[in-house]
């Protein structure tokens, strides 16, 4: 841990220094993640530009921040561009609490990466510990499946980096300065993402440009649309409805 500064009345540090103090020690190590997170915001624009998903599981905080980072993939981070498909497996409630109730906890997530997860779709698992049992049971799973396995953890090594492709390892023993360094980390792997996303449009034989919502956009047709022999202009439609 970094030196507290010193108080001139000599009185021990209080909360906020020593948290502060926490934080800086684990910036310089931290920094030197760039290009790893560069690398996968690439790799992520590409498979989420050429239809893939990614899945994203944590537990308690890191279960709010893997909802935080779906959150900006499939809204926006800062400008305007189409969703990316993303998925919080935490917040799915009742298929969390089925699974649990009939298969246990360890089961939560894997089952759900066995159900959602597609070959070269990619695995996101978040724990400042790197021992939680339902997220191991998620990396095999996963791997098992033919998904890019990644992870967010606490200092390496940890059974959940060794059972990831890869993993981003905070060198802090305070789980509260892991967890908010996976928050920057989530930030940042989204700004990689925008800056590589119309590229990746691009390669894919899409347009970068954000699909229409509210009023005024183009209906989006659901269900059969039949033509009808000889009648011109007449047309049966079903399911028709608009973007709420």
């Amino acid at each position: 841990m970094a030196a507290l500064p010193a108080r001139p009345d000599g009185a021990a540090p209080s909360p906020l220094d020593a948290h502060l103090a926490s934080l800086a020690a684990a910036l310089p190590p931290y920094r030197r993640r760039a290009e790893l997170l560069a690398r996968w915001g690439g790799e992520l624009a590409h498979r989420l530009a050429a239809g893939g998903r990614l899945l994203v599981g944590g537990n308690g905080g890191s279960a709010a921040e893997a909802q935080h980072l779906t959150a900006e993939l499939v809204g926006r981070l800062r400008d305007d561009r189409e969703p990316l498909s993303a998925i919080a497996l935490h917040a799915e409630t009742s298929a969390l609490t089925a699974i649990g109730n009939d298969y246990g906890y360890a089961e939560v997530f894997a089952r759900q990466v066995r159900a959602h997860g597609r070959p070269d779709d990619i695995l996101l698992l978040l724990s400042t510990s790197g021992v939680s049992p339902n997220l191991l049971a998620a990396a095999r799973a996963g791997r098992d499946a033919g998904l890019r396995c990644w992870a967010f953890t606490g200092p390496a090594p940890n059974p959940l980096a060794e059972a990831c492709h890869e993993a981003l390892a905070v060198d802090s023993p305070d789980s509260q300065v892991v967890q908010e360094l996976h928050l920057v980390s989530a930030h940042v792997l989204c700004e990689y993402v925008d800056r590589v996303l119309p590229a990746a449009l691009a390669a894919a034989g899409r347009s970068a440009a954000a699909q229409p919502v509210g009023e005024g956009a183009e209906p989006v047709r659901a269900g059969v649309e039949v033509v009808l022999d000889g009648g011109g202009d007449a047309q049966v439609e079903a399911g028709r409805g608009r973007r709420a």
